[in-house]
Formats: C-alpha cells, structure tokens, sequence
C-alpha cells in the first residue's frame, strides 16, 4: 500500500471520529429520550404494522402518527395521570401539616406516636417535629421538584416525536445500518430480529409483572378493609414500574396506619402478604416472565436488570437484558459461522 492510500484512510478515519465524537456531544443530552422511542417503537411495532395496514393506500405518516397517538393514550398517559394523583396527595398531605399544626394529620401523627411508644420499648422519637421537618425540606425544594417535573415532560415530549419518525423511517434507518456494518446482512438482520425479540420480552414482562404486583396488592388492600383498593394498587403498579421503588411506595404506609390505628392483625396480615407473596412474584415470576423468548436463563435476565439500573439507571431494566442478548447472540454467530468456516478452510487445507 502507498504512503499516499495510507494517508488516505488516516485522514478519512480521523476525520470520522471526529465528526462521530460531535455527533455525540449533540445528542448525548436526548440519549434517554431517544432509547425510550426506540424501546416504545420495538414493543409497539406489531400495532403500528396492523395500523398501516388498515390506513387508506398505506399512508406512512398517517400510520406513524395514529400509532404514536395510541402509545400516548393508552400507556403514557395513565401513568402520567396515576402519579399525578400521588403527587397531589402527598402535597395535599404536607399542606396541611405545615399548617397550625392542630388538624387531622397532626393528630394521627401524634396517635401514631403513641402506638409505637406503646409497643416499642425506648422508643423516644417526636415523629411531629421530623414530619415536620420534612415538609419544611419539602417547601423549599419544591422549584427543584418542579423543575425536575418540567424535564421529565421534557423528555416524553421527544420520545413521542422520536416514536413519531421510528414509526415512519424506522425500516430505512434499520437498512441503513444492515448496509454500513461489515457483518453479512443475514446476520446483521439476525442481530436486528432477536435484539427487538429481547426488548419486547422484557418490556412486556415487567409490564405484566407491574400488572400482577398492583392487582396483588389492591387485593390485599381489600381483604384488610382498606378503602379504594383498586386505585393504591393502580398506584402499586406504577411503583413497580420504577426500578428501587416498587409496590413499596404504597403497602408501607398502609401498613404504618393500620397499626398505628390498632388494627394490629390487618397490619400483620398486609405485612406478611406483601412481603410473601408479592415479593416471591416479583423476585422469582418476574424473571421468567421478562425472560419469555429470551432464551436466557432466569438467574441471567435477573442479574442484567439489576446490572442495567446500577449502570444506567431506571432505563437499564431494559438496557440490561438487551446488552447480554447481543452479546450472546454475536457469541452464537461466532460459533455458527466464524469457527465453522475456519474448520472449513482447514479441512480444504488438509485436503
């Protein structure tokens, strides 16, 4: 090779990671918004086909924008709508104990307080003054609070317009890539196919898993004689969704009122429900079903989820399992392909 090809392909690779590295500082700040429209477009994709297919003379806008618009409706939105609902009563909840401090919330704290001094021995906390505390922490963070409302909608804002061109372009995006990778296109698709198979699995499965939990939870809420079982466990649900939350958010407190009210038996029955049986479903259930057409092994796909929220956070759940699928799948074509070829040419050698 010429010094003159040499310089060539030094300056062309250079130039390319250059211009690779400030492509990525452009969208570094979009990565999560981005990944949530691939994720949603990945899941949502057999509806978006039978939606095209039904759309007058298969009109790809018009199929990409009625899909995005179902996404929004039937999965965003409730979620959106169940934690506003929470949110509203916890501030609801602060108001009022930031208050003269003489109103009902008050008063429970202080029944509450009791309970505990009754049945734990040495216990010398005033739960008032850090309630208290709290709310005041509560007030002044509140533009913090807000601010980090406003960029969460922020980030669904571009995920939905994401999902939008997904919808759209995401076949010639994805040829684009078949076309720039060095691999065979059969394999390139092979990866592309059994990546989106993973992503579907797990999506779905932590959303049945969230499903089960809330509906678990709302019926346990309903045996103790908790009113309103089924709104806490739709808000269950959605704790279970949040990765370092779960149904948590919603069993403690119940659990805390019921004894401090001198129900100790329901609260026993609730601890022991939501500790038992809804812990088992979701530390032994919940993997196999994130691992449905996975082909992993349970132990693995729990390991990935939990390796995936401490690398990347809450959207690790699904980064998690997705990396080790491609890794395991460019394990099988290395072994498919790669040493079958190579045991090939060494017969023909030998030959």
């Amino acid at each position: 090779m010429s010094l003159s090809r040499i310089v060539e392909y030094v300056f062309f690779f250079g130039l390319l990671l250059f211009s690779g590295y400030l492509v990525w500082q452009i969208a570094a700040p979009f990565i999560t918004a981005l990944a949530l429209s691939a994720i949603i477009v990945t899941i949502c994709q057999p509806l978006h086909t039978k939606i095209l297919s039904i759309t007058p003379r298969r009109n790809e806008t018009l199929a990409a924008f009625l899909s995005t618009l179902t996404v929004l409706l039937v999965l965003i939105l409730p979620l959106f709508l169940l934690t506003s609902l929470l949110v509203s009563q916890i501030v609801s909840f602060y108001q009022e104990l930031s208050g003269t401090g003489a109103g009902e919330v008050t008063a429970f704290i202080e029944s509450l307080e009791a309970s505990l001094a009754m049945y734990i021995p040495g216990f010398n906390v005033n739960l008032l003054n850090v309630t208290q505390q709290t709310a005041g922490w509560f007030a002044e963070n509140l533009g913090s609070i807000f601010a980090g409302t406003i960029s969460t909608l922020f980030t669904f804002f571009i995920a939905m317009i994401g999902a939008f061109y997904f919808f759209r372009d995401g076949n010639q995006m994805l040829e684009l890539l078949v076309k720039a990778s060095p691999l065979p296109d059969n394999e390139d698709r092979i990866i592309v196919a059994r990546t989106a198979r993973a992503v579907r699995a797990v999506a779905t499965g932590t959303l049945l898993l969230a499903v089960i939990q809330g509906t678990l939870v709302a019926v346990g809420f309903a045996v103790v004689g908790i009113q309103n079982a089924i709104l806490w466990g739709s808000l269950a649900s959605v704790g279970a969704l949040m990765p370092g939350i779960g149904t948590a958010v919603v069993t403690v407190p119940a659990i805390i009122i019921l004894f401090a009210t001198g129900q100790v038996w329901q609260a026993g029955l609730l601890l022991i429900w939501a500790s038992l049986v809804v812990g088992l479903v979701d530390n032994f259930v919940g993997p196999y079903l994130i691992g449905r057409g996975n082909n992993m092994h349970p132990f693995i796909i729990l390991i990935s989820v939990l390796g995936g929220i401490s690398a990347f956070g809450p959207i690790g759940f699904i980064v998690g399992p997705v990396i080790v699928t491609l890794f395991f799948i460019l394990l099988e074509i290395y072994n498919q392909y790669i040493i079958k070829e190579q045991r090939i040419t060494e017969l023909d050698e030998v030959v």
